[in-house]
């Protein structure tokens, strides 16, 4: 870490929004009050490294999504259906579809906006939407509990049902829903099932923040404690800075990541399981659900095939964005820390040493939200991570890769010798398009891609990404429609 002896100066306006790390509401944060002489509220004054330790490697076009009224596709989940290879993915507006191994073809699979569903997905903005979504892993598995079952994690203008997790706020924007559906046929080339089963439903409070990640952990085995259990994110609720203090009570749903069985029936209403495993299952004044909290914004989770540890990232509010590891009962410290750093919500100097306490699980690497190489402005967002073990992409064996969502950085550190937070070990992976071109960031060819497509050159990346069992890595985005995949 670049210094171990800072101010951090953190202020924020009551129900400030803050949209994929940009501020979006009104009303903005609060101006923070001159620091001492000396003193800098920059946790990093070191800059990523630019051009050191690159990895280039070239990226491809593999598929087009379909616009939605002369919009691009926002693309925010790719899993792979290992029996037939093929890839499910995800527009936030509601679609979902398939795409050939080979990435010629592009199929409607699912529409959540079809009104016979009753689903009524709340898109508006960048947050809201069908969040993410995943395959059980006995999908394919006919005669199997989870055969042709999928689940999605989406927002909801439909509020009439009761909430299995509200707040204490007085009001709410919308819900967001974790629904069940399951395939007659799992191979068939669009859903042919029934409408979908309700599993938990979440009353938000504000606009920003909903949902997160979902996703059983690839690496459990039929038989095993972990199989079939379904991993769900749960954002603390939004505004700025967790204003009712939800992340860090367990009492509460959110900030939060759940473990449930969605097939089991001792869960709220009998509509889903929880593991007796669960770390709080005992503890009273917690919910069994809870396997991890803590959690501010989760937008991916990862397991690492070699040993098995469960990795997060998380957005973060002012100062950094993070990548955390995950274990039974970890609290990842929001909204008491940020990454390394104390957090105290609108008030504007706090002088204490970072990682203070030996109780949190704090990340393995984390960057500053002003990091020049990232966009202008402090726009910033912690998304996507992957331990990748293939050696499909040699350049990428044994590296820890993450991302920032917005400037559509894509970063690496070591996988083996993980760092002990900071951003100091961060480096960059680059990408050819062409032979004889330059290795270049991500949203310059999304650029290059919008200027073919006679559209506006986009701001920001809104970048994605996620791995098939190949060890073939896709980047998704919400600018330009196109898939791709990294080759060697």
């Amino acid at each position: 870490m670049a210094s171990r002896n800072i101010v951090i100066a953190v202020a924020v306006a009551t129900l400030t929004l803050v949209v994929g790390g940009s501020r979006t509401s009104a009303q903005q944060p609060a101006t923070p009050a001159p620091l001492p002489a000396g003193q800098t509220n920059n946790p990093f004054p070191q800059p990523i490294a630019r051009d050191a330790g690159v990895i280039a490697v070239t990226l491809r076009e593999f598929a087009t999504l379909p616009d939605i009224d002369g919009v691009a596709a926002r693309m925010m989940t790719l899993v792979e259906e290992p029996a037939t290879k093929r890839l499910f993915v995800s527009d936030m507006r509601g679609p979902i579809y398939t795409v050939s191994a080979d990435g010629r073809t592009v199929t409607p699979y699912l529409d959540l906006r079809d009104q016979k569903w009753t689903v009524a997905v709340q898109s508006q903005g960048r947050e809201r939407g069908l969040q993410s979504f995943v395959l059980h892993p006995q999908f394919a598995q006919a005669g199997t509990p989870g055969a042709g079952k999928l689940y999605t994690w989406a927002d909801s203008t439909h509020q009439a049902p009761a909430a299995d997790f509200t707040t204490p706020n007085p009001t709410s924007t919308h819900d967001t829903v974790l629904l069940e559906w399951t395939a007659k046929t799992p191979g068939a080339a669009s859903y042919d099932g029934a409408p979908p089963r309700e599993v938990i439903r979440v009353r938000q409070p504000f606009a920003n923040h909903n949902g997160g990640a979902v996703a059983f952990n690839p690496l459990a085995r039929a038989g095993g404690g972990d199989f079939g259990l379904l991993y769900v994110g749960i954002a603390d609720g939004g505004s700025g800075g967790d204003p009712m203090n939800l992340a860090q009570n367990l009492g509460s749903a959110f900030g939060k990541v759940f473990r449930i069985d969605p097939l089991g029936k001792n869960g709220r209403g009998g509509k889903y399981g929880v593991p007796t495993s669960n770390p709080f299952v005992k503890q009273a004044d917690a919910l069994p659900e809870i396997f991890a909290y803590g959690i501010r914004n989760a937008q991916r989770f990862a397991w690492d095939v070699r040993g098995g540890a469960m990795y997060l990232s998380d957005i973060g509010q002012n100062i950094v964005e993070e990548v955390s590891p995950v274990s039974a009962g970890a609290n990842l410290g929001w909204n008491t820390w940020e990454g390394s750093f104390k957090f105290v919500s609108r008030q504007a100097v706090l002088t204490e040493a970072p990682r203070a306490d030996r109780r949190m699980t704090y990340p393995v690497v984390e960057w500053d939200q002003q990091d020049p190489v990232l966009l202008s402005g402090g726009s910033a967002a912690s998304v996507g991570v992957i331990v990748y073990r293939s050696t499909t992409v040699p350049q990428l064996t044994g590296r820890l890769l993450f991302g920032d969502m917005p400037s559509g950085e894509l970063f690496h550190v070591s996988a083996d010798t993980l760092p002990g937070g900071g951003q100091d070990p961060i480096r960059r992976v680059l990408f050819r398009t062409a032979s004889g071109r330059e290795p270049r960031a991500f949203l310059a060819i999304v650029q290059e891609k919008n200027a073919a497509q006679g559209k506006s050159p986009a701001t920001r990346a809104d970048l994605r990404f996620d791995a098939d069992a190949a060890g073939r890595i896709f980047l998704l985005n919400k600018a330009d429609g196109t898939l791709r995949v990294i080759e060697p």
